[in-house]
């Protein structure tokens, strides 16, 4: 079987750097606040090409906790509205629930998963304050278009950057583009850790130590209290993991970026639609992490039953679009027809650094015999 994602190999590649890290931080005594995480935040500012990074527990809070941040520093307000795409991972919503924000659910472009600016300023009303751009599966949304939108209508972009570490567009990496952005590096991702861990980056220093703050407790000074804080903190041990992989993270997306651009040219058949940039495909390669390679079938369930027997581990990302979700069931009477056919039709096929061509190629044939079959 081809396994989807295969960690543990991923992570044997840097096994002795990983081990020295985890013995390092071990050995030191000091594994909160210490100086893996402050050298990590260092990196990751630096490669992602942003002044600020805020080292947090995870994901989601990187994402609620800059909300909750803006909100103390009266930038937002309860039930002022916030722009999503109505397709993402449920995360991106429950951080702006979380926070007593109300969602603005959009439909995006059908053929990049992501925020369409002409959709965006059509779901902008006074009571709009801010857009959650998601990089959904790897790809930056049109961050240009979207923040040229964000100026004219003096809106806060907040960039779910959970996928898409190590994407650009004209060499401008993901966590760059927003007023801040929000990075998992739950195992995973792209850049993933061995355990949970998430980031914020920025270019705003107020927005860097409010966010600083409001994960330690509220505080900036130990025993004095700011905010009513929470406790969401990147720890030593996966900051001094995560500065191992982070050294490799764009030879492995060039080899995700191989590896799409092989499906590109071999996958040939009418009942799989693969998925498409804005541009050419040099410009879908470069502005595409490739965190999943996402297809899409009107026959979804007879091409993953397929590729099952063919021993080609595929998922479903994601099953269920949020506004049919028991959690928030007061939208489910709503119909959003293009993210609902997203859900029903897309298929994740194997994407990873450690695949062999060899593997590839039998995707690629796996995926050509359905059509031939069918």
């Amino acid at each position: 079987m081809i396994p989807f994602l295969d960690l543990k190999t991923i992570n044997a590649q840097y096994r002795d750097e990983l081990v020295a890290a985890a013995t390092r931080v071990i050995d030191s005594g000091w594994y909160i606040h210490g100086n893996e995480v402050k050298a990590f935040e260092e990196e990751f500012a630096e490669y992602c090409g942003s002044k600020h990074c805020i080292g947090v527990a995870n994901g989601l809070e990187a994402l609620i906790l800059t909300l909750r941040a803006w909100k103390e520093m009266g930038k937002l307000k309860e039930n002022d509205e916030v722009i999503v795409p109505a397709n993402t991972y449920i995360a991106s919503i429950l951080a702006i629930t979380e926070n007593r924000l109300k969602p603005v659910l959009v439909e995006p472009d059908e053929s990049t998963f992501n925020l369409c600016p002409e959709k965006t300023a059509a779901a902008i009303t006074p009571n709009t304050k801010a857009i959650v751009a998601v990089h959904l599966y790897g790809q930056i949304s049109p961050m240009s278009e979207l923040m040229r939108l964000a100026d004219k209508n003096g809106l806060l972009v907040m960039e779910d950057a959970a996928q898409a570490h190590g994407a650009s567009i004209d060499g401008r990496k993901a966590g760059s583009w927003g007023h801040a952005a929000g990075f998992s590096f739950y195992p995973g991702k792209n850049l993933g850790a061995l355990g949970d861990a998430g980031a914020v980056t920025t270019d705003d220093e107020e927005l860097a130590k409010t966010i600083r703050a409001l994960g330690n407790y509220g505080s900036q000074k130990k025993y004095e209290n700011l905010y009513q804080g929470v406790n969401s903190r990147l720890d030593e041990m996966q900051a001094a993991l995560l500065r191992v992989k982070l050294g490799y993270l764009d030879a492995e997306t060039r080899r995700r970026q191989e590896i799409a651009s092989a499906y590109v040219v071999g996958i040939q058949n009418d009942l799989i639609i693969q998925p498409t940039g804005r541009n050419e495909t040099r410009d879908r390669l470069q502005s595409h992490a490739f965190h999943l390679y996402v297809v899409r079938s009107t026959r979804r369930d007879a091409l993953y039953d397929h590729l099952q027997k063919a021993q080609v581990h595929t998922m479903i990302h994601y099953p269920i679009p949020p506004h049919q979700q028991q959690a928030y069931r007061e939208w489910n009477t709503q119909a959003y027809p293009i993210t609902e056919a997203i859900h029903h039709q897309v298929l994740s096929l194997p994407i990873s650094p450690v695949m062999s061509d060899q593997q590839v190629q039998k995707v690629i044939e796996a995926c050509n015999d359905f059509a031939n079959s069918n």
